[in-house]
């Protein structure tokens, strides 16, 4: 019998990922690039559906890869309600939610309407999320803010965090939930998680400002001032939150969302790139210092990952800040495609029971 065949689907803010899987051989990847100019005619996430779905299908078409033989698609989660870890098939309460957007908009939203899309226009199929990026593992103390009307949500990397905790833990030959780890994904998003045994007690929450600033996100900002801005008139609500995500951090000050034009910049001499740069570092290692405290100290290891961890002065500067903590490991690129791959893989062998939404 042949193996199933598996269509995973990762919407990133400034990237759409897919891969193909045969059983638990990769037979096709890709990585489809979005500049900030790509996604300028969209005014926010969902109106990019139609748009990624064809991209995603052509480049299926030109590898000549028989979509009819997919018997699951896997797409990553969005922003959906707080769930426990897991896979989930795509119902109707999930894609009510993902359109109305309640938690926030995201790329991952799309990800399971895209997959369910696909799955529906083929025999059999069936569309699947894995370990979404509101999985929400955090002690009740870290998600007081400073005043009743506002709470802290746990809405991050899950599925790479939790990919590249069960990688070093198998590399280290312990099992993840007896270590304590820092790992930051740094990519559109940067979050910066606190895993004490096995569990993601504390996450900056990547999406709607808190942390380091990033390619295209704000990350924490000084609340007077924005408050000021707000209600200065002279920028709409939408306006307000295109600065916090989508045209922050790195757009903002250097009009990129790309941090290896940054890092060219920089070797072409560029100091305002440098100047900004540095800081994204900076404000990297002061949220890794931060979370050290949550883990009292005792980190086994602080782990860098995502696109950005190719970027060496990145690396380098943060190093610098933090390995006095404990030592740094260093996964660049990401290990999603082949997680979410191998969820849809176990759902469709029957080695999981995938969770129903409610």
């Amino acid at each position: 019998m042949e193996e199933q065949r598996i269509l995973a689907i990762n919407p990133g803010s400034t990237s759409t990922k897919i891969a193909v899987y045969q059983g638990t051989k990769s037979v096709f990847l890709k990585n489809i690039k979005h500049s900030a100019e790509d996604l300028k005619p969209y005014p926010n996430i969902l109106s990019q559906f139609r748009y990624r779905k064809e991209i995603i299908l052509k480049e299926l078409e030109e590898a000549e890869i028989r979509i009819d033989l997919i018997t699951a698609v896997v797409g990553r989660g969005g922003l959906v309600k707080p769930i426990e870890s897991g896979v989930y098939e795509v119902n109707d309460a999930m894609v009510k939610d993902l359109h109305e957007s309640k938690l926030g908009e995201h790329a991952s939203n799309l990800g399971g309407l895209i997959a369910k899309d696909i799955a529906e226009s083929l025999e059999g199929a069936r569309a699947f999320i894995a370990d979404p990026v509101v999985v929400d593992e955090m002690e009740d103390i870290a998600r007081y803010t400073g005043h009743p009307k506002f709470v802290r949500h746990s809405i991050f990397h899950a599925l790479n965090q939790k990919a590249i905790a069960r990688k070093y833990a198998k590399a280290a030959d312990k099992p993840y939930n007896e270590l304590n780890l820092i790992i930051a994904h740094l990519g559109g998003g940067i979050s910066v998680g606190a895993h004490r045994k096995g569990r993601v007690i504390d996450v900056n929450n990547a999406l709607d400002g808190e942390g380091p600033f990033s390619p295209e996100r704000v990350g924490t900002l000084p609340c007077g001032q924005v408050a000021k801005l707000c209600f200065s008139g002279e920028y709409t609500h939408d306006e307000v939150k295109k600065m916090i995500k989508g045209e922050g951090g790195y757009v903002s000050y250097l009009g990129t969302n790309d941090g290896y034009d940054v890092e060219m910049r920089i070797k072409d001499g560029d100091e305002e790139a440098k100047k900004i740069h540095d800081a994204l570092a900076y404000q990297l290692g002061k949220e890794i210092g931060s979370l050290s405290t949550v883990l009292k100290g005792e980190v086994d290891a602080i782990i860098l990952t995502g696109g950005m961890a190719y970027d060496k002065l990145l690396v380098d500067f943060t190093k610098e800040m933090v390995s006095f903590i404990a030592p740094v490991v260093v996964y660049p690129g990401e290990d999603e495609m082949e997680a979410l791959a191998m969820n849809g893989y176990m759902v469709m062998k029957g080695e999981v029971e995938p969770k129903i939404y409610k």
